[in-house]
């Protein structure tokens, strides 16, 4: 079947607000229970031949990325102080298209830990967060994961990792090919007593439902793939959703506003086009997977009399407990070449510090990889040491790259209700709506956290063999692809903005999924559950619709 085409006055069964890792999971399986899906995203719609390798203009001149010239952003760190305006890269960063984020991102896949849904309860209250247990389990979304894994497409394999948490089937394709980072990340952790494992990633390694494998160019971090290997919902869930014969997918429409009616239904949203005029588009339910940062700005921009403080909003949470996870870097140079330019980023993995240990000190849990990081302009300007950017010694570590690779450590990030998305009061986007405003200041555990796991990559790399090991500065975020927590889950509606099925607790035809409703960061790799989540809200509204409970 062809996709479906809406006349401009009809009323679809759901609007999905954004077509990235939820949003295209979104619209695949509502479609397929029989419904009527017409998914607006604000971005273009690109083929795989529209992709490039261009450095310059994906990493630089921010290509794949939201515009600070049509869509800017101001930052501070306390409420305490007035916020500038971004010029450089976004703070709350997010690709613009169809398929969202799940183009260019690295593609390493991990699954939450049981320990994850249940550390409030194990480790106790920590002063200052707002730190909970989420209101579902590990066990009640294996099987979600389990779909990710199969119906996304995952390479990895089973039981590798003695940290794992259970599974019900393998993975459904083996680990993609070993780098020269995985064989001495793997070398240099098994001498320290550690247990390095495959790393699970959401690229084909081999031929899988119709997509080729991966070509190894190396062009996976920050670029979206022409080989259709990484297994982006541009590729997997947005056509399958397409051939149900009900969904239409709406590029460059760019959603400001969701209108409820006298009952508190959500009646709609209104949008703009590409050639900004402005149209409604009238639904029977609306679900909203237009990421961390821009689903409670949607929601704080539908504010009416009804609702003066933002759409769903009644606890006052819709836009904060902001989390971006924690990342730190070690730069390494070997003998020998390398060439981690090449092929995909990250191979192996050390999953031994997942867990927080109270004796540390101080919270937090996490892993590392081995990776180069961006290609070679990106490493030679974000991975090299600071007393070494320039002269001399820069052209030196600039020859070296070949024998380069980094460590790279990902953490968790506690949920702070000052860390919040919200509209700017002054600064205006193109189309004369609130800019978005994030506040963001890291807890001093989270970066205590990422020091340590920083130290224990550095001393993997001694072990591994390495001539030069050097750690890049632990600094404050002012900037993330990752946005988390900002519309969490919860059963209760005082503390949370969406129950456990995604259903706001204000207005019962609205849902949110997507990375806002997770009530903690994880440990670095969010898309996984993001896409887990999506498919069991999925199996729910779809039930709920069933029942004529929506």
């Amino acid at each position: 079947m062809t996709a479906r085409k809406f006349g401009p006055n009809e009323t679809v069964d759901f609007v999905v607000v954004g077509s990235g890792a939820a949003g295209g999971v979104m619209a695949r399986e509502l479609s397929r229970a029989g419904f009527e899906v017409l998914v607006l995203e604000q971005g273009p719609r690109f083929t795989a031949a529209d992709f490039r390798h261009d450095e310059l203009d994906y990493w630089y001149n921010n290509a794949l990325l939201n515009s600070l010239d049509t869509s800017p952003q101001t930052f501070r760190r306390t409420d305490k102080e007035k916020a500038q305006r971004v010029r450089d890269v976004p703070a709350a960063m997010y690709a613009r298209m169809v398929g969202g984020s799940s183009n260019h991102f690295t593609a390493n896949f991990w699954r939450l830990h049981e320990v994850d849904f249940k550390e409030r309860s194990l480790l106790g209250p920590i002063a200052g967060t707002s730190f909970s247990d989420w209101p579902i389990d590990y066990a009640e979304l294996e099987p979600y994961y389990t779909k990710v894994e199969w119906e996304v497409g995952v390479s990895g394999l089973a039981g590798a990792s003695p940290f794992d948490p259970p599974r019900s089937k393998p993975y459904p394709m083996p680990p993609l090919p070993v780098k020269s980072s995985g064989v001495l990340l793997e070398r240099g952790a098994r001498k320290l007593g550690l247990h390095p494992f495959p790393a699970p990633m959401a690229i084909a390694s081999v031929p899988y439902r119709g997509r080729p494998s991966c070509a190894h160019c190396g062009f996976c971090i920050g670029f979206g793939c022409e080989m259709r290997a990484k297994s982006s919902t541009l590729y997997t869930m947005i056509p399958e959703a397409e051939a149900a014969g009900r969904c239409e997918v709406r590029s460059e429409s760019y959603v400001v506003r969701i209108d409820v009616d006298d009952r508190n239904r959500a009646t709609g949203v209104a949008y703009f086009d590409r050639d900004k005029r402005e149209h409604f588009q009238k639904a029977r339910a609306v679900v909203v997977c237009a990421n961390g940062a821009e689903t409670p700005r949607l929601l704080l921009m539908s504010a009416s009399a009804k609702h003066p403080d933002g759409l769903a909003n009644s606890s006052g949470l819709v836009g904060r407990n902001l989390m971006f996870n924690t990342y730190s870097e070690v730069g390494a140079l070997f003998e020998h070449e390398l060439n981690e330019y090449k092929s995909v980023q990250v191979t192996r993995i050390v999953h031994d510090f997942y867990d927080a240990d109270p004796k540390r000190g101080f919270y937090g849990g996490g892993g590392f990889d081995g990776r180069l990081g961006p290609n070679p302009i990106g490493w030679s300007l974000f991975s090299t040491p600071p007393d070494r950017a320039w002269g001399a010694g820069f052209k030196a570590l600039l020859e070296a790259m070949p024998r380069a690779m980094v460590v790279a450590s990902h953490g968790t990030s506690l949920p702070l209700e000052a860390n919040r998305v919200d509209l700017d009061p002054g600064l205006k986007d193109a189309w004369g709506r609130p800019a978005m405003r994030v506040t963001y200041q890291d807890h001093p555990d989270d970066l205590a956290f990422s020091r340590f796991l920083q130290e224990r990559g550095a001393e993997v790399m001694e072990a591994a063999g390495a001539q030069q090991v050097w750690k890049l500065p632990v600094v404050e975020a002012t900037m993330s692809p990752h946005l988390l927590g900002t519309c969490r889950m919860g059963d209760d509606p005082r503390t949370s903005v969406v129950d456990r099925y995604h259903r706001t607790h204000d207005v019962r035809n609205l849902f949110l999924c997507d990375g806002s409703s997770m009530v903690t960061s994880g440990r670095g790799q969010p898309t996984m559950t993001i896409q887990a989540l999506a498919f069991r809200a999925g199996d729910h509204i779809a039930r709920f619709a069933k029942r004529g409970e929506i």
